[in-house]
C-alpha cells in the first residue's frame, strides 16, 4: 500500500485521482468548511472515515505542522496495532490568485506565501515524493523579499520555479524540470494548462512526468463528454445514439471504494440543476455561433448583420431603448452597419461570455457560472455538466450554494467554484501513476 496526503486538496480532484491510481491517503487539510463538506462526504461513501483510516484538518497551513500530521496519522485506528509508515508523497496545490494570468497579478500577494508554507510541512513530513500543482502563471512570477524555509533570502525579481528548485535542494530534494501538462492529453474533455512540479528525496529513484495518452487531434470533446445530458430530446436524439466510453465511464465510476468496488452512480444525477434564464437572456445566447465570444458576436452585429425576427424579447426591449418600431428593428440588425450603442443596446457591454463549440474540448472551466454558454441549448452548463468536463465521476455529489456573488464570494466556495478549482482527477491520475511506478 502507498501512502499519501493531500494538502490545499479543495473539494478533491487532486485525490480522487490519487485513489485511482492505488494510493491510500492519511491526511489531508484544506482551510474552507464549504470544500470539506464535499470532500468528507465522498470519502465517507468511498469508505474513508474520519478517524478511522483518513483524517481531515481543516485550518490553515501556516497553523499545521508536521508532529500535528504524524500526530493525527497515528491516532488512526488503522494504526493502533502496528507502526504508522512513512509518507510515500504529498500533493498540494498552493492558492494560486497571486500566480494567475486571469486577473492582476501581485507579487506581494499573501497567498504567495503559501508556496512557502507548503515546502516547511515538506520538510517536516520527510515524504519520499513530492507533487506541486498550480497556474501556468507561476513559472513567470517573480518575488522580492522573499525568505526560505531555512532562512535563505533571495533576490528581489528571483523567478518562483528557481526558488522552488533551490528551496527543495536545501531540505534534501531533487526537482524535475518543471512541466506545464494540458489535461486533454490525458483523457480530459478540457483544454486545461497547469504547471506540475515533481521532487523527489535525494535518496529514492527519480520518477518522470506522465506521457501523453491524446493529442489535440485525439482529444476527448464536449459531445464526447455531456451529450447524454443535453434535456431537449429533439436536440439530443441526432446526437447522442449512444453513451460514449467517457460517459460510461463517467456513470460507471473510476474511483474504487476502501475494497477496490467502483462507485456506480445507480441513474442519479447529482448537480444538474439548469439556471433559470430570463427570456432575453436565452435569446442572446441563442445569437452566437458556437466557438463564438462576446466580442466577435459583437464584430459580427456591427458589421455582416443578424436576423434576430425570432427573438421577441430581445426586439421588445429594443423597441423600448432606441425608440423605433419592432420591424425597423429587426431591419436595422438584418442589415449590418449597426453603432456600437446599438450593438450594446442588443448584446450588453458584456464581452467575457463564449459559447463552447462541441467538437472541441472545453475550454477552462471556470469558477464563475455564466462565462460559457451551452453549444447544444441557450442556457449556461449545469454543475455536473461541468464536473463531467473535469473528469469527475457522476457519483461524486458537490455539496453546498450552487453559486454566490459579491463579496461573499471572499468566503464561500459554492459548487461552481469547487468545480472549477478541482484539479481534474484523470491529470492527476496520470501523475500519481508515475510516483506509484517508481514506488
Amino acid at each position: 500500500m502507498a501512502y499519501a496526503i493531500d494538502l490545499f486538496c479543495g473539494a478533491g480532484g487532486m485525490s480522487e485521482g490519487l485513489i485511482q491510481a492505488g494510493f491510500h491517503i492519511l491526511f489531508s487539510s484544506d482551510i474552507n468548511a464549504d470544500v470539506q463538506r464535499t470532500y468528507m462526504n465522498r470519502h465517507e461513501q468511498l469508505g474513508l472515515h474520519q478517524g478511522v483510516n483518513t483524517y481531515f484538518h481543516r485550518g490553515d497551513i501556516r497553523e499545521l505542522n508536521g508532529n500535528m500530521i504524524r500526530e493525527a496519522i497515528g491516532d488512526l485506528e488503522i494504526f493502533r496495532d502496528r507502526e504508522v509508515p512513512e509518507i510515500d508523497a504529498v500533493f498540494g496545490g498552493p492558492p494560486c490568485q497571486g500566480f494567475s494570468r486571469a486577473g492582476r497579478r501581485n507579487p506581494n500577494d499573501p497567498r504567495n506565501m503559501l508556496f512557502r508554507e507548503y515546502v516547511r510541512v515538506i520538510n517536516e513530513i520527510r515524504p519520499k515524493y513530492v507533487v506541486l500543482e498550480n497556474v501556468t502563471g507561476f513559472t513567470d512570477t517573480k518575488f522580492y523579499g522573499f525568505i526560505g524555509v531555512t532562512g535563505h533570502q533571495y533576490e528581489d525579481g528571483e523567478l518562483v520555479p528557481n526558488i522552488l528548485r533551490h528551496e527543495f535542494e536545501l531540505i534534501g530534494y531533487q526537482t524535475l524540470e518543471p512541466r506545464i501538462l494540458n489535461a486533454a492529453h490525458y483523457g480530459v474533455p478540457q483544454r486545461r494548462n497547469r504547471i506540475i512540479v515533481m521532487a523527489y528525496r535525494n535518496d529514492v529513484a527519480a520518477p518522470v512526468y506522465p506521457e501523453p495518452t491524446n493529442t489535440d487531434d485525439t482529444a476527448l470533446t464536449i459531445t464526447d463528454a455531456i451529450s447524454d445530458l443535453i434535456r431537449d430530446e429533439n436536440i439530443q436524439n441526432p446526437i447522442h445514439e449512444e453513451n460514449t466510453e467517457y460517459q460510461v465511464n463517467s456513470i460507471e465510476g473510476r474511483t474504487p471504494d476502501i475494497n477496490g468496488n467502483p462507485i456506480h452512480s445507480n441513474g442519479v444525477i447529482h448537480n444538474n440543476e439548469i439556471s433559470a434564464h430570463q427570456q432575453i437572456i436565452s435569446e442572446r445566447f441563442t445569437l452566437f455561433r458556437e466557438g463564438e465570444d462576446g466580442a466577435g458576436l459583437k464584430h459580427r452585429v456591427m458589421t455582416e448583420g443578424i436576423d434576430i425576427s425570432n427573438s421577441p424579447a430581445l426586439i421588445s426591449h429594443c423597441v423600448d431603448k432606441m425608440g423605433i418600431d419592432a420591424e425597423q428593428v429587426v431591419e436595422l440588425f438584418r442589415a449590418g452597419n449597426v453603432s456600437k450603442e446599438n450593438a450594446d443596446i442588443l448584446l450588453t457591454k458584456k464581452n467575457i461570455r463564449t459559447r463552447l463549440d462541441r467538437n472541441r474540448p472545453s475550454a477552462t472551466v471556470m469558477t464563475i457560472a455564466d462565462d460559457y454558454i451551452s453549444p447544444f441549448e441557450p442556457r449556461t452548463f449545469t454543475v455536473r455538466e461541468l464536473a463531467r468536463m473535469q473528469s469527475f465521476d457522476d457519483s461524486f455529489e458537490f455539496l453546498g450554494k450552487r453559486t454566490t456573488g459579491g463579496l461573499r464570494r471572499r468566503i464561500e466556495v459554492p459548487q461552481y467554484s469547487q468545480v472549477g478549482n478541482a484539479v481534474p482527477p484523470l491529470l492527476a491520475r496520470a501523475v500519481a501513476n508515475e510516483i506509484m511506478r517508481v514506488l
